[in-house]
């Protein structure tokens, strides 16, 4: 089950339905299956406020992913500040959707296992999300 819920903002978010679809298909390429998969859209100052509470960071983040996967089964609870989407699109020069779009499969490319600290996770993550995004072009969305 995959859900999209908001914190304290209002916030809507298009295509629920596609995007649930592409988010499943891309989990199943990597070998995994979707379980309980709960994404919260928030603001920047609830998601720097859970960055300091439970990852002790100071700094704003565009997601946070809490990871409760058993085996190849993903659970987690992807927390999205939507400042920071805004701020990143106009920053790369995409759409706001774009943005949105690569930070919701981003967290699901750390699910799977990938990884984004070093020069070549980094560079690996953004070959598997520009792979996603194509594929995601197949839902219309």
């Amino acid at each position: 089950m995959i859900s999209f819920n908001n914190q304290t903002i209002a916030f809507t978010l298009k295509n629920k339905l596609k995007l649930k679809q592409w988010i499943k298909l891309i989990t199943e390429k990597e070998k995994h299956t979707v379980g309980t998969i709960n994404y919260v859209f928030c603001n920047d100052d609830e998601l720097l406020e859970i960055n300091l509470k439970h990852l002790k960071h100071n700094t704003l983040t565009d997601i946070i992913t809490f990871d409760y996967t058993e085996g190849n089964v993903i659970h987690s609870d992807l927390f999205i500040s939507i400042d920071r989407v805004k701020e990143n699109a106009t920053k790369f020069k995409v759409t706001f959707e774009e943005e949105l779009h690569r930070v919701l499969i981003h967290g699901i490319l750390h699910l799977c296992g990938y990884k984004d600290k070093s020069k070549f996770d980094a560079e690996l993550m953004r070959k598997k999300e520009n792979w996603a995004l194509k594929i995601k072009s197949q839902f219309d969305i």
